[in-house]
């Protein structure tokens, strides 16, 4: 069986399932061409809300498949590879925030939105990469405890100093891979091409970037720009997408290593199966905890978010 054939028996089936298929950007091509929708996490979750379809799959992490499950309960929602997990959404929890607010009596808590639906539960407000910087000008409080990622957060405090933020040490590991000496490397190498790079990168890697945003922050620009060559400073499946989109540019990964398993293990197979009712895991939610993780998500939206 060829790729094709296998992306033909999935739109078969999606059709006959009622399932609409949601791809992260960091899926792989052939994952990408069968999806309904395709981009950042959030947003994803957003197009499953007005999808008509009854359920959902989500090829992507497992905080992705529950952010879809809390703004569409109503709906099945399967997560196609069920070991697909974030590290930075899973090395904090409830309890430590808890304790870590407590110590800080008064701080706001902004929760970027790739965290579990339990640390939802104890923050004030959620944000995408893109939209901290506004939130987080516009939320009232002077004090913020951001988490969970340190780099993301620094570049919020940042370009935010009339605020007072606390980070804690979490982040990406996929992002935090990279450093400066692969930015001078690349930039070495391809001297004409312009720096992309995700916030979630460590600082040494963000000051030397020419536009910083989020997954299709960094796509839309590189589209849209009159440049003919880019460095990419994300997941390194974002350098194939915009060869396919832009195959008049040149696009060059900013470290071979810039890779994330957790996204990667998702496979063309893993949303067949699912579909077949032979794989994926549905997502289920107890009532409670998703009001508690839905209500900084609805703080977002009400901050323009």
């Amino acid at each position: 069986m060829t790729i094709a054939d296998l992306q033909n028996k999935i739109l078969k089936l999606k059709e006959s399932t009622d399932s609409c298929i949601l791809a992260h950007s960091y899926m792989s091509r052939a994952v990408c061409e069968v999806a309904d929708f395709v981009g950042d996490s959030y947003a994803l979750a957003v197009k499953a809300k007005s999808a008509p379809n009854s359920n959902v799959i989500m090829c992507g992490v497992r905080f992705m498949a529950e952010a879809v499950k809390m703004l569409s309960p109503q709906k099945r929602v399967y997560l196609a590879n069920p070991t697909a997990g974030c590290p930075m959404a899973e090395q904090m929890d409830k309890e430590l925030i808890e304790q870590v607010k407590e110590r800080f009596p008064g701080y706001a808590v902004v929760a970027y939105i790739n965290t579990t639906a339990e640390l939802k539960s104890v923050a004030d407000v959620c944000v995408t990469s893109s939209s901290a910087v506004k939130i987080c000008r516009a939320i009232p409080q002077k004090d913020i405890l951001f988490i969970p990622d340190i780099n993301l957060g620094t570049y919020v405090k940042n370009q935010v100093p009339e605020k007072n933020f606390k980070l804690l040490s979490g982040g990406c590991p996929t992002h935090a891979r990279v450093g400066e000496g692969d930015v001078l490397k690349a930039k070495r190498e391809h001297p004409q091409a312009l720096l992309l790079v995700h916030p979630e990168c460590v600082p040494d890697v963000v000051k030397h970037a020419d536009y910083i945003g989020s997954t299709s922050g960094i796509m839309q620009y590189a589209e849209r720009s009159d440049a003919r060559e880019f460095i990419i400073g994300t997941e390194n499946s974002i350098v194939e997408h915009l060869q396919f989109s832009c195959p008049d540019k040149k696009f060059y990964p900013l470290s071979k290593d810039l890779v994330c398993h957790n996204m990667k293990a998702v496979t063309l197979a893993d949303v067949y199966n699912c579909l077949k009712g032979e794989g994926g895991e549905e997502m289920t939610m107890d009532e409670k905890l998703r009001l508690a993780a839905v209500r900084p998500v609805e703080k977002m939206m009400e901050y323009g978010g």
